[in-house]
């Protein structure tokens, strides 16, 4: 042990000890008794009521487990033959060739559509084509003009909108090819849908139409005046108002925007606006950042120490100079000390002398029942073990040899003599029966041929009687039928 925590006194240790002692000894030995009478109560009830209930729960789980299972069966025979083989049956009967069907009329009418659709869409791609070349011919002289009137103009939003334009370009450009990346995986799906229902529904009429209708009407009737007049007409009108506008709309608007307004605008207004910037505005906007700074840290420097003087310095003093000493002087030491010297002292002997009292109180309580053990074996044990020895083995005996042989013998000749009388009665009265019946049949079958006539007919499993023969007299003998004058090889 450390000089820190010096042991305590033997005018604490052993007190302590002995009134540990006093309190432990009965609760060890109650411990004890109770921890015997667990053991006990455990080898001789709660074990065998264990087991005899895991064998009860065993047995019902069998048998609901086999009654379960014969329901299982019984219900997944029946789903068998009420839904499965009727469900397998309708789809490979019936399902299966409708789809097949409707897959094949919906195949055929999307080829159909597909080439009715194509052909269309050349024709309209075609005119659309020559109409979009006239109109972007026209639009580009126009175009021309107007940028080359506007690019004097707008050099500064040039690249602004040339940017923003890229931008939207790509993003239109990525949203085309989306949507016709989309249609061209909807349109092949529609193709091949309606390809077969189309071609025997709408293709070949639409395809004569087309061809045979509105071919030669676009073209001889639309395409060639509509040619024609734009290259007589359109476009020398065309060319030539593109002309006029540049020279007498597109060249004065440049030169009055160049030479005019340009210089009005950057002398009149661009030029005095920067010299009052850079004159007036920006010295004075760096004198009041100058000065506005320095008088908020003064400010702010002020308020901090006034706040300090007023708020803080008080209860800093207060704290340090009062509290803390009060504190520390006048309550932690003393139970500092009171802790250190006495209570953990205290409770480390208490804590030592728990252990040690325990492992007293358990030799203690070992000790006592040993002798309690010794005394029942000694006052009831032994006793009781002469008595079993001595007197109730040779009465047992005696019983068993004198009393309960005779009695076992007589028991089973009187059973073996039961048996035998039950079984000579039970023979009795089958035979009894037996006569009867025959004694019943006889009298049935002798009312039958006394009502119907003709001869007796023997007993089944009866030997049929001899005749008896009377040497060709008529007489015969009692109760005998007279036998054919007929000699038994000539019978065969």
């Amino acid at each position: 042990m450390s000089m820190e925590n010096p042991p305590p006194p033997a005018l604490i240790r052993i007190p302590i000890r002995i009134v540990v002692l006093v309190v432990v000894l009965p609760i060890r030995m109650a411990w004890d008794a109770l921890a015997a009478a667990a053991r006990f109560l455990d080898r001789s009830v709660l074990r065998p009521t264990g087991r005899g209930i895991a064998w009860a729960l065993t047995g019902v789980g069998r048998g609901i487990a086999l009654v379960l299972t014969g329901v299982g069966r019984g219900i997944a025979w029946v789903f068998r033959h009420t839904v499965t083989r009727p469900a397998r049956w309708l789809y490979g009967a019936v399902l299966a060739p409708v789809g097949r069907g409707i897959g094949w009329a919906i195949t055929g009418v999307g080829h159909g559509l597909g080439r009715l659709f194509t052909r269309v869409g050349h024709g309209l791609g075609w005119f659309f084509t020559g109409v979009g070349r006239g109109l972007a011919w026209f639009f580009t002289g126009v175009g021309r003009g107007l940028g080359w009137f506007f690019t004097g103009v707008g050099r500064g939003l040039a690249w602004f909108f040339v940017r923003v334009g890229r931008g939207l370009a790509r993003f239109f450009a990525g949203l085309w090819r989306g949507i016709a990346f989309g249609a061209d995986r909807l349109w092949r799906g529609l193709s091949v849908a309606g390809l077969r229902l189309g071609r025997a529904v709408f293709v070949w009429p639409w395809v004569g139409l087309w061809r045979y209708v509105v071919v030669p009407v676009c073209r001889y009737g639309i395409a060639v005046p509509a040619v024609w007049l734009y290259r007589q007409v359109l476009a020398p009108l065309g060319t030539g108002l593109a002309f006029l506008l540049e020279k007498a709309v597109f060249v004065p608007i440049a030169a009055l925007f160049t030479y005019v307004l340009i210089p009005l605008l950057r002398y009149g207004v661009v030029v005095p606006v920067l010299w009052f910037d850079r004159s007036v505005l920006t010295p004075v906007g760096q004198g009041l950042g100058w000065f506005f700074p320095r008088l908020g840290r003064g400010l702010a420097v002020g308020t901090v120490w006034l706040a300090r003087a007023v708020f803080v310095w008080p209860w800093v003093g207060l704290w340090r100079f009062v509290l803390v000493p009060v504190v520390r002087y006048g309550i932690a030491g003393p139970l500092a000390w009171l802790w250190k010297r006495v209570l953990v002292p205290v409770a480390r002997e208490v804590r030592d002398a728990l252990a040690v009292c325990w492992r007293v109180a358990g030799y203690v309580s070992l000790a006592v029942g040993r002798a309690l053990g010794w005394a029942l074996r000694t006052l009831v044990g032994r006793p009781a073990a002469w008595f079993w020895r001595s007197v109730c083995t040779p009465v047992g005996h005696w019983v068993r040899d004198s009393v309960w042989a005779p009695a076992r013998r007589a028991a089973v000749q009187a059973g073996r003599a039961a048996r035998e009388a039950l079984a000579s009665a039970r023979s009795s009265v089958r035979e009894a029966l037996a006569s009867a019946r025959a004694t019943v049949r006889e009298a049935r079958r002798d009312a039958w041929r006394a009502l119907v006539g003709g001869a007796r007919s023997p007993e089944p499993g009866e030997p049929e009687a001899a005749r008896a023969r009377t040497l060709g007299s008529t007489t015969n003998v009692p109760g005998a039928a007279p036998a054919p004058e007929i000699s038994l090889r000539k019978r065969g």
